[in-house]
């Protein structure tokens, strides 16, 4: 399955950290096959990148991704062929898949996200329903969406140790709820396949442990191909026994975003970078762009105002920050009708399916734009990467896309090793001093 080709990217040539990955292409791509033959692919995932030219950087790795419905339409085919391959690995003799999604009914945004996700099951060639974890939720409620889909929410029915809904019993349950809040009892003990596994979810994964695996996967990819690993991965810490309101733990954030801004500052030196460094705080688990903020000084976390102190304090449905993610700021120099860009990319399975910019006219290039005011513009593609009669003129153009597909399925890998190993030692990822 090709990578697609960008038909619009970045103004000016090719960088020369892309060229060095776009060059490399079947070193890459052999090096990769023999991994997934080694490690258990996740079942999908979506990966933040953020592209400063000299640098390309995944900055947020989601195992529950929610934005189905922010994909070209153009490349469902890609979609359901990477589903085929996914679900023959779970359900080799068996049709039938129980997607549980997030507990929202009112986010329709979501729920397209969910409408998309079945109808790409649905092409694969499954049944599925949606049984979701709300109370609220009795009897099987159809929901009228504005993209002109609809979705029918069923209540939960668990007997022993098997979980469906009326009058199905699938052979695997899909999640699409990043069980932030804890894993519901109903989930416990099931004698089914569960699709992220339970402890992918946000009650026990952790962001320092993800990029530890990252630093791993990183260093070996930049050997392969003899290239600096930072220019492909973000310095990290991680502090804990925080409590923001009450000012607690600010001295090791503190510590941290200064030893991580002097390394940073010495790489901008080495590779004549003009910038101010500046570094990202943000919650050690969770997702939905909360509990996030960008430090340019260490004392900048003493004087946080009590808004601020807030903001950082709890996120989705309420849940306390204690440990957070120390983690080195990269710019983004994308933009989409001068509005600030960064790209996120789709995989199912081992494949890249696709992606989107996320877009914000609000922020700043050293800001998070997975902030309320963004919006989405989906990548688009050159048609004839499809076609293998073009193959060859397709390969005469330097793929710039590629090049984020190859940093997005090392944080896919990067993954798959957290998931085999959620106790992955934590360490710096830069050096002491």
């Amino acid at each position: 399955m090709p990578v697609p080709h960008l038909s619009t990217a970045l103004r000016g040539p090719i960088l020369d950290l892309e060229n060095r990955i776009i060059t490399a292409m079947p070193t890459i791509e052999h090096w990769l096959r023999s991994k997934w033959r080694e490690h258990a692919v996740p079942f999908y995932c979506s990966v933040d990148l953020r592209n400063s030219g000299f640098k390309l950087a995944p900055v947020d790795t989601n195992l529950f991704p929610g934005g189905f419905n922010n994909l070209n339409p153009e490349f469902m085919p890609l979609c359901v062929q990477a589903m085929m391959n996914a679900i023959e690995k779970i359900c080799p003799d068996t049709q039938s898949v129980l997607l549980i999604p997030e507990n929202h009914t009112r986010n329709t945004f979501y729920l397209q996200n969910i409408a998309t996700l079945q109808n790409i099951m649905q092409q694969a060639g499954l049944n599925v329903r949606i049984g979701s974890l709300l109370p609220d939720i009795t009897a099987a409620t159809t929901i009228d969406l504005p993209d002109g889909q609809t979705i029918t929410l069923e209540p939960l029915i668990r007997k022993n140790d098997q979980l469906g809904v009326k009058n199905f019993e699938p052979c695997a349950i899909i999640l699409n709820n990043d069980l932030s809040t804890g894993i519901p009892d109903i989930l416990q003990n099931l004698n089914q396949t569960i699709i992220p596994p339970l402890h992918a979810g946000w009650a026990t994964r952790r962001k320092s442990i993800h990029f530890s695996a990252y630093d791993r996967v990183a260093e070996e990819f930049s050997n392969l191909i003899g290239i600096d690993p930072w220019l492909i991965n973000p310095r990290f810490t991680s502090c804990g026994e925080i409590n923001f309101r009450e000012k607690q733990g600010e001295d090791c954030v503190a510590s941290a975003v200064n030893r991580i801004l002097a390394v940073i500052q010495r790489k901008y030196q080495e590779y004549d970078v003009k910038e101010d460094p500046f570094v990202i705080v943000k919650a050690d688990s969770g997702t939905y762009g909360m509990g996030i903020m960008t430090v340019k000084d260490g004392s900048d976390i003493y004087k946080l105002n009590r808004k601020q102190r807030n903001k950082m304090a709890v996120v989705k449905e309420g849940m306390q920050v204690s440990n957070v993610l120390v983690q080195e700021g990269v710019y983004t120099f994308e933009n989409i009708n001068q509005a600030v860009a960064e790209p996120v990319i789709y995989m199912i399975d081992r494949y890249v399916v696709g992606g989107f910019y996320r877009v914000h006219t609000g922020r700043g290039i050293d800001e998070n734009l997975n902030a309320p005011g963004m919006h989405f513009v989906p990548l688009s593609f050159e048609a004839s990467c499809l076609l293998p009669k073009n193959s060859a003129q397709t390969h005469s153009i330097p793929n710039r896309f590629y090049a984020y597909g190859v940093v997005a399925r090392l944080a896919l890998l990067a993954a798959a090793l957290e998931l085999e190993d959620p106790t992955l030692d934590i360490s710096p990822s830069f050096p002491a001093g």
